[in-house]
């Protein structure tokens, strides 16, 4: 089992906004997202990152657009989705199940181009975000224009997943686990993908920046202001911490550093 990590655009952002006691300094983080491709399952994504339903569509809310504007993401046309899965000799079609790690758009924005795709989410989640105000949702990058009409029908509970010491086995065989990441969403998790000759656990967003991580060092204000819970969200950075003391091989969604999971794109 292999597993990738493309990136589908670039957010530019101070430092010190995402870091505490950051510097004044420019970075471009990234919006990865996971391509498993499983001996028996295919191509499975661990959500979608960033992709033109957010973005660039025509007939997207007044509120996405504003959303889009402030952030400034830039999408990267060879880490989309459907590119990479071309790149690979798959089709869309051929996806069968994405897991969404949590309802921000830079997560699930593509999810509409996958038709045959269940989604295996966090159920208190999932009901978080759909009971909730448009308001509510708007200050914490949830859209849901950008779920597919009958998500519901097609949702997978992690609850119904197989409980295991460490989290649920989303397919039952012990390749893909999840594992609970309170406190940046309501029932944020990330993933052990057990490749060989050693898994990888794709921590999300735990932490942004993988130095935030390993120095102890809390995520900055304004981003402080979207996180769920702050204090769950330090024990899960410091949970994440341990991994990497303990030289296990760590992947975050937006740190700005190239690592050796990521997608380089198409050989050439």
């Amino acid at each position: 089992m292999k597993a990738l990590f493309p990136n589908s655009a670039w957010v530019p952002a101070l430092e010190k906004f995402i870091i505490a006691r950051g510097r004044l300094k420019s970075v471009r983080l990234k919006v990865r997202y996971g391509v498993i491709l499983h001996p028996e399952h295919g191509p499975v994504l661990i959500d979608t990152g960033y992709t033109s339903h957010a973005l660039i569509g025509s007939r997207r809310s007044a509120a996405l657009r504003l959303y889009s504007r402030i952030l400034g993401p830039v999408l990267n046309p060879v880490g989309q989705p459907t590119a990479v899965l071309a790149a690979l000799g798959c089709k869309p079609e051929d996806v069968k199940t994405i897991i969404v790690t949590h309802f921000h758009a830079d997560h699930v924005s593509g999810l509409r181009d996958f038709p045959n795709a269940r989604f295996v989410v966090d159920g208190d989640a999932w009901a978080h975000v759909s009971s909730a105000s448009a308001v509510a949702n708007l200050r914490h990058g949830v859209f849901d224009e950008l779920l597919p009409d009958d998500f519901k029908d097609r949702m997978v509970p992690l609850g119904s997943c197989p409980d295991t010491a460490m989290g649920r086995d989303v397919f039952g065989d012990g390749s893909l686990i999840t594992v609970a990441l309170p406190g940046h969403a309501v029932g944020h998790f990330g993933v052990w993908i057990n490749t060989a000759p050693r898994p990888v656990f794709y921590a999300v967003d735990a932490q942004w920046l993988r130095k935030a991580a390993v120095e102890h060092r809390t995520v900055g204000y304004p981003a402080r202001l979207i996180m769920d819970d702050f204090g769950a969200y330090k024990r899960s950075s410091d949970l994440v911490a341990q991994q990497i003391a303990q030289g296990k091989d760590v992947v975050f969604c937006h740190d700005p550093e190239d690592g050796p999971f990521d997608y380089q794109g198409p050989p050439e």
